[in-house]
């Protein structure tokens, strides 16, 4: 069955930078701006992230329109090599919600060569954590540079872990090129309105 096509955005990560967090700091800003958003949450081998999702929208996204997508394999597979179990899911929500504004696709923790397939993300967004070292820009990495906006996570970290929010904000500003990142405390919200409205004008153009 053939569907119209839906804006669809990328989330990208290593384990532990923040993806399923930002996801529930963002979602409902897209709903309050009159957004209705299905959700799919990637994992090798386990619905885990999908359930916490489920959990924390529930009586704001109907049940069908969270997935979890096990791909039993390296994350990339599932969202750049072959993405057609992820597609069929997006298939399945259009099916459920015809007019459905925007599919959001959370990748299982990758690293830094984790891109997402041009039919499976019109945005790419990746999420790094302070805490994963302030070196991390500057090893560039696929996601890092060719991200659509790169996200520095858990900023409220850096004193704790030696990491100098300065050294980042120059190594990201050289290794992007002039393309855009943020620095976000998804655990606060912080910044999380700017991800949100960056959606809007990139994607949702409205």
């Amino acid at each position: 069955m053939s569907h119209r096509t839906v804006p669809k955005v990328g989330i990208g990560g290593p384990v532990g930078s923040g993806k399923t967090l930002l996801l529930r700091r963002l979602v409902p800003l897209l709903h309050d701006a009159g957004y209705d958003v299905g959700l799919i949450a990637n994992d090798i081998l386990t619905q885990e992230d999908a359930n916490v999702l489920q959990r924390s929208f529930e009586g704001e996204i109907p049940k069908g329109l969270v997935a979890g997508v096990e791909t039993g394999a390296c994350p990339h597979t599932g969202i750049r090599e072959d993405p057609s179990m992820n597609l069929a899911k997006i298939n399945e929500f259009l099916e459920r919600k015809p007019d459905l504004d925007l599919v959001i696709v959370e990748s299982g923790g990758d690293n830094l060569a984790a891109t997402f397939n041009p039919e499976l993300a019109d945005y790419f967004i990746y999420v790094i954590s302070v805490a994963e070292g302030e070196d991390i820009p500057r090893k560039k990495g696929p996601g890092v540079t060719e991200a659509d906006l790169l996200l520095i996570n858990k900023i409220d970290l850096a004193e704790y872990v030696d990491a100098d929010l300065d050294v980042m904000e120059s190594d990201a500003r050289t290794v992007r090129d002039g393309d855009p990142f943020e620095f976000t405390n998804c655990k606060t919200g912080e910044n999380v309105d700017t991800v949100a409205d960056a959606i809007q004008e990139n994607v949702l153009f409205e």
